[in-house]
């Protein structure tokens, strides 16, 4: 039970976010006692993906900023004269200025519910238990070739011994089992229009075959089947993220899928980039002198660092301004800018501009036709992925669990021990804590930043072709210099993150104004706002994607903040930011590994897992030989496309794949 936990452990660690659920994962791996609680009643923090009606309690929850009640202060007892206490944040204060508006037709009947609606888990089950993380520990090496199979990896209750209330692996089901509700009605849609012959096909009959229009209703009721993320990352390829996951053999819990477009917006047009080889030369929007151009750009960046003649007096210039001296055409520039380097017009350099390219070009053909991938069902299951390696090796799990104070000793400085809302006194000799979690006494000094968010849910893509299954990202620059430039990245079905016949849009830049204000008028250029009967008679906004739902909100980055901007911030207390503004969550992972290395500085961070024939059980002694998992110091990581009984197309798990030299 959560009000009778072991009363010492070697660390604990406040926050389920990515770079928290990391760093608990590495202290579990290297054999420390970890703790790992949260006050939320779900997995991630700001890193989190919700279904629609879990979304829209959230919104409730932080539009209403609720007084928490103050509980009885009988836990003062608990602190020594030569201590004092250090008080953390009862609500979370990091989102702002949130805003939803429905676009779909609102007819909404009272007793419309999601489909496949589970059981909320009782007090007793969220309450965590070592028991359960013994038993997942015994299967988790055995299990892997199991999961390198068709069917997704879950995180299971089993092995993580409190969860989500509406946990990942009932969510999973539920999606399944309604997936195929509506397949029958886009199916014999396209199989009556798809072969183009609509001879003998009346006026009524193309106007019943037209999709039908999304309602709320279906929304509502097909929530189940959305997972919202609040923060839109992508995964490089070789970026530090996946090379951690394969490293740890975390992938094991995970499905990816490969980014398919990456689009520019110019003109007041949307098209798509071409970046492999195979596409620059099968390109229609690029002349035969432009293919060459920018072949011969992309091929210096590659290895720039061996030509520095060629950069060397530019150093000083913006990358923009780089660009115009290397005889490339304005549309080749505007293409590598916003669409390959991805970096800020108005204030990267040339060395910055040709680092973000080069990291392009490397992590193209890896995976796929892009250097992207997306985590099946959100940004949400990578946090819970290391949460459930914690939980494998040993980590104890308490959500909805708050922690009153930090316990600090005032002589040498250091924190002793947390004192939880049930007044127990938990000691420890390390503390790791998300930036939310610190009063505004502490934080009196640190300037945040602010990131603009908006989550559209549209009825089309932004850019028609003829598949219907595409996931796109798109970079539209600012109007003037002083604007943000605005990331877009849209995700069809497929991804497990929206309903069918939907698409889901997430807008991200740093910001101005509130999230609204910032992102409204992009949102405007590229889709319809117009309710039903007003689009009709606008033959402009027949062409554009409409929008169903919207999401704005302000989100605080607090990441690259000096430790010493806290005030009287214990030597033993690490402190981990929230989402930053970055396509990657490469500062993320940096993060976790130097806090973690500062902690534990003799210790391997994520080390692979062990060969089964090390494993000593507690049990009868009998151990699972699977010649695959046998870890080798010649390991290659390679992402193995696999067909999925539940997605369309293909999907990916990350794996390590051995082989003798």
């Amino acid at each position: 039970m959560a009000d009778n936990l072991p009363l010492e452990f070697d660390v604990v660690v406040i926050g389920t976010g990515l770079p928290e659920s990391i760093i608990a994962a590495a202290c579990s791996r290297s054999g420390q006692r970890v703790l790992h609680v949260d006050s939320k009643s779900y997995y991630g923090g700001n890193w989190a993906s919700f279904s629609f009606s879990g979304l829209l309690s959230w919104i409730k929850e932080n539009q209403q900023k609720k007084e928490v009640r103050e509980d009885s202060e009988d836990w003062r007892k608990l602190i020594l004269e030569t201590e004092e206490a250090i008080f953390l944040n009862k609500k979370d204060n990091t989102i702002q200025h949130i805003e939803d508006i429905c676009y779909a037709n609102q007819v909404l009947t009272e007793d419309v519910k999601e489909a496949g609606a589970l059981r909320k888990l009782s007090a007793a089950e969220v309450s965590d238990s070592s028991e359960a993380a013994q038993e997942s520990e015994k299967e988790f090496l055995p299990v892997e070739s199991q999961s390198l199979g068709t069917e997704s990896c879950e995180i299971s209750p089993e092995s993580i011994a409190c969860n989500d209330p509406e946990s990942t692996t009932e969510r999973k089901d539920a999606e399944m089992t309604s997936e195929g509700e509506n397949v029958c009605d886009a199916t014999s849609d396209q199989s009556a229009l798809g072969t183009g012959k609509m001879e003998n096909v009346s006026t009524a009959e193309v106007v019943a075959l037209k999709p039908k229009k999304i309602t709320y209703t279906q929304i509502v009721k097909e929530g189940r089947r959305f997972n919202i993320d609040l923060v839109s990352k992508l995964l490089y390829s070789r970026g530090l993220l996946i090379d951690l996951l394969t490293k740890s053999n975390v992938s094991r819990y995970a499905e990816f899928k490969n980014v398919t477009r990456i689009l520019a917006f110019r003109e007041g047009r949307v098209e798509q980039v071409p970046c492999s080889r195979a596409d620059v030369f099968n390109s229609k929007q690029l002349t035969m002198v432009e293919k060459r151009m920018l072949m011969k750009f992309l091929t210096f960046c590659l290895d720039y660092e061996q030509h520095p003649d060629e950069y060397q007096d530019y150093k000083e210039y913006k990358f923009s301004e780089y660009l115009k001296t290397q005889k490339l055409t304005s549309n080749l520039q505007h293409f590598i800018l916003h669409s390959i380097a991805m970096v800020s017009e108005a204030d990267s350099g040339t060395i910055d501009g040709l680092k973000a390219t080069k990291k392009f070009l490397q992590c193209l053909g890896r995976y796929g036709n892009t250097p992207f991938l997306f985590p099946l069902y959100g940004q949400g299951e990578l946090p819970q992925c290391f949460c459930r390696m914690c939980a494998v090796f040993g980590g104890i799990y308490c959500l909805r669990h708050p922690v009153q104070c930090l316990v600090v000793d005032k002589e040498s400085g250091r924190c002793k021990a947390i004192i939880d809302h049930f007044g127990q006194r938990i000691s420890a000799n390390c503390f790791v804590v998300e930036d939310s979690y610190l009063s505004e006494k502490m934080c009196t000094n640190v300037c945040y930043r602010q990131i603009s968010r908006a989550v559209l849910i549209t009825d089309q893509s932004i850019l028609k072709t003829d598949s219907d299954q595409q996931i796109s990202i798109l970079t539209v620059p600012p109007v003037d210099l002083g604007q943000p430039a605005v990331r877009i990245i849209e995700l069809c079905s497929s991804t497990m993150t929206c309903m069918r016949n939907t698409y889901l849009v997430h807008f991200t830049c740093s910001s101005n104004k509130t999230a609204k204000e910032d992102l409204e008028p992009i949102v405007q250029k590229l889709f319809s706002l117009n309710a039903e009967t007003e689009r009709e008679s606008e033959k402009e906004e027949l062409e554009k994607p409409r929008v169903l739902w919207a999401l704005y909100f302000n989100m605080r980055d607090s990441s690259g903040i000096d430790r010493n901007s806290y005030d009287s911030l214990p030597s033993n207390v690490y402190v981990c930011s929230g989402p930053d503004c970055a396509l990657g969550s490469d500062y993320a992972v940096k993060q976790a590994e130097t806090l973690f290395q500062e902690m534990f500085p003799n210790e391997e961070f994520c080390p692979p897992p062990p060969n089964p024939e090390d494993i000593i059980y507690d049990g009868d002694g009998t151990q699972s030989e699977d010649p695959e998992l046998n870890n080798s110091s010649n390991a290659k990581t390679q992402l193995l496309p696999e067909q999925t009984s539940h997605g369309d197309g293909d999907s990916c798990k990350v794996s390590e794949e051995h082989h003798e030299e």
